[in-house]
Formats: structure tokens, sequence, C-alpha cells
């Protein structure tokens, strides 16, 4: 299945991107977009536990199922006052 990435922030930086397209096994989960992405920029991988992911526009958890085609959001912490 291909799903499209997007990376916001510090993450876009990470990535090199903004946004790409990931191949993945059909079946695949969040977690397994975020390690695809993590093997290929080990640094990455230390943002997870801040990050915030939305599938098709919505907050989901790393263990949420992909689809082809969907859209997979990276949201790093924002701060504001």
């Amino acid at each position: 299945m291909r799903i499209r990435v997007l990376a916001f922030a510090h993450l876009r930086e990470l990535l090199g991107v903004a946004e790409r397209t990931l191949d993945l096994p059909g079946g695949a989960s969040v977690d397994d977009a975020w390690s695809a992405l993590a093997r290929e920029h080990p640094r990455f991988d230390r943002e997870r536990r801040s990050t915030r992911v939305a599938r098709n526009g919505q907050l989901v958890a790393f263990a949420e199922g992909l689809a082809d085609g969907d859209e997979l959001a990276l949201l790093p912490p924002v701060g504001g006052g």
C-alpha cells in the first residue's frame, strides 16, 4: 500500500522533506510507518514520544491500522502562550 506522509516543523527538518510517499505492506500500522521512516533517519526515532499522529485528519494511536491512500500527518509538540 502507498500512504502520503506530511511532516511539520522540526520533524520536517529531520526527514529533509515536508511531504513524501511511503510504500508499506498491507495491514501496516502507524507504528510500521514510523519505523520505516526511522530506519532511513535514525535521529527521527527520538521524537516518537512527543509526536502525535493524525490519519486522514483524525488523531490516532501508533497501533492504528493504515489503508492504501491514507494521509499520515506527523505533529510535533506545539508551544505557545
